[in-house]
């Protein structure tokens, strides 16, 4: 099953991968083989998408290009992080709003 999951990506084997992308891979395998897929699990993906973009942008061994690549992907997986989060904060909110009319009877 893993082969051909990443031959649909251009990749031969495992073996083929990046450190980095052994353990995105690893994550998301552990992921994929639950039942069911919860934000908490794609957040965790994210979170380790991002680690992996952040480390990359400290190298200085990339180019021009390559750094607004970098940082595009880094922006979308904050502004995604962001999106699955809204509606955990803005609970929050509702609950702090709530409490504070609440305690003040």
């Amino acid at each position: 099953m893993i082969e051909e999951i990443l031959k649909k990506f251009g990749v031969k084997s495992y073996g083929d991968l990046t450190e980095e992308e052994r353990v995105v891979f690893d994550k998301w395998m552990g992921v994929l083989s639950k039942q069911e897929l919860t934000i908490n699990d794609v957040r965790g993906y994210i979170q380790s998408v991002r680690d992996v973009v952040e480390d990359k942008l400290t190298e200085t061994t990339h180019n021009k290009e390559e750094d607004i690549f970098l940082k595009a992907r880094l922006k979308n997986y904050r502004l995604l992080d962001a999106f699955l989060l809204s509606p955990e904060k803005a609970k929050e909110e509702v609950n702090k709003h709530i409490s504070s009319i609440t305690g003040n009877r």
